[in-house]
């Protein structure tokens, strides 16, 4: 899963980055034009993967990961090349991370002049909406030349309607997200990596005084359920300096701080359940492994996630789930209780399976 951190100049961007990652990017400093980009992957905490190597004292432990990376600061209206180069790397992001400044510092002036998180919002939509239309209308004019020269009717017709829904809503300012399509046309629509498309997160940027609840994000609250979107108060700026304390030091001060989760642990799950994805386990003396598929995938996509082989010559998937498993307290002891399945091709994968895949090639 790759994720993108987004928004607008002095919102708080690399500073998120840095609470995310543990990282100590620069920050302050892609207000100067500067079009180059934060990578990280991190490490998915699960606490049923440590328990699974816990038991099976394997030679490799693997999470699962997450790739953040950190755009620079959009500045609304700008048509330079580091917001072309910006935009082009966003497209290839899942998802999409909208850090909005709640937060009042006098040391870091807004480049609006004021503290308005809706406004905020709303222009670095319509940037986005701005792109993905140039987007839209180039590829409708090449499918109406096509059409005209009889290329393909029954393949460009579909698109051609297609775009032209899109195309209204976001001249209408509506991201290409509210369009209503059916899954056929997404999946057409993906192909065009349209940015208003992509699923996003809103992160409400607080001061410290908010870091465990408060009133002065209530307006970017209540635009985000108007929107439907997810939202989360992070205070990034006192996070990013406890990602560098050692754990048992940051664990004492973010209780200090009323903060029950790291900002890394509750994106990170805000992010799994808006990607509808789910983490199944293998394991075994030699490696315990955590495995993200999307929900519903079913038991071939899931080997298939492993090895080609594996999903090409499957036989079967033997599967206890992890909770089972712990009461169990082993895989036999499982097998012994009846709680020991064997599923076949259509099997739909759930969150917490711990599976071995039977396969012959």
């Amino acid at each position: 899963m790759k994720v993108g951190i987004v928004g607008l100049a002095s919102s708080g961007k690399s500073t998120l980055f840095n609470a995310l990652t543990h990282g100590v990017a620069e920050t302050g400093r892609f207000g100067s034009g500067r079009a180059e980009v934060n990578r990280a992957q991190v490490l998915v905490p699960d606490e049923r993967l440590d328990w699974l190597a816990d038991l099976y004292g394997p030679k490799k432990k693997t999470p699962a990961t997450v790739d953040f990376l950190d755009a620079p600061g959009l500045v609304a209206g700008s048509t330079d090349k580091a917001t072309a180069r910006l935009i082009g790397d966003l497209r290839t992001v899942d998802a999409l991370l909208q850090v909005v400044r709640v937060f009042d510092d006098p040391a870091v002036p807004h480049p609006a002049g004021s503290i308005d998180p809706v406004r905020d919002v709303s222009d670095f939509d319509a940037e986005l909406i701005l792109a993905d239309l140039a987007v839209v209308e180039n590829r409708l004019a090449r499918v109406v030349s096509d059409l005209g020269k009889g290329v393909e009717p029954a393949v460009l017709g579909p698109e051609k309607d297609l775009l032209e829904r899109v195309q209204g809503a976001l001249e209408e300012g509506r991201p290409a997200r509210s369009v209503d399509l059916s899954a056929k046309e997404r999946q057409v629509l993906r192909g065009y990596a349209l940015l208003s498309q992509k699923p996003a997160i809103l992160i409400g940027n607080v001061g410290e005084d908010d870091a465990s609840g408060g009133d002065s994000d209530a307006a970017l609250r209540e635009y985000a359920a108007s929107a439907g979107l997810p939202y989360l108060p992070v205070a990034a700026q006192i996070e990013s300096e406890i990602a560098q304390m050692e754990d048992a030091e940051a664990a004492e001060f973010l209780a200090d701080l009323g903060i029950e989760r790291p900002s890394r642990d509750r994106v990170i799950r805000a992010a799994f359940d808006l990607l509808s994805l789910i983490i199944f386990f293998t394991f075994g003396e030699d490696e315990c492994r955590a495995w993200t598929v999307a929900r519903d995938s079913d038991a071939v996509e899931a080997a298939g996630k492993i090895h080609s082989d594996i999903a090409r010559g499957f036989i079967r998937a033997e599967i206890v789930d992890l909770g089972t498993l712990r009461e169990a307290g082993s895989w036999a002891a499982a097998k012994d209780v009846g709680k020991h399945r064997l599923e076949g091709k259509e099997y739909r994968m759930r969150d917490g399976d711990c599976v071995i895949f039977r396969f012959n090639v």
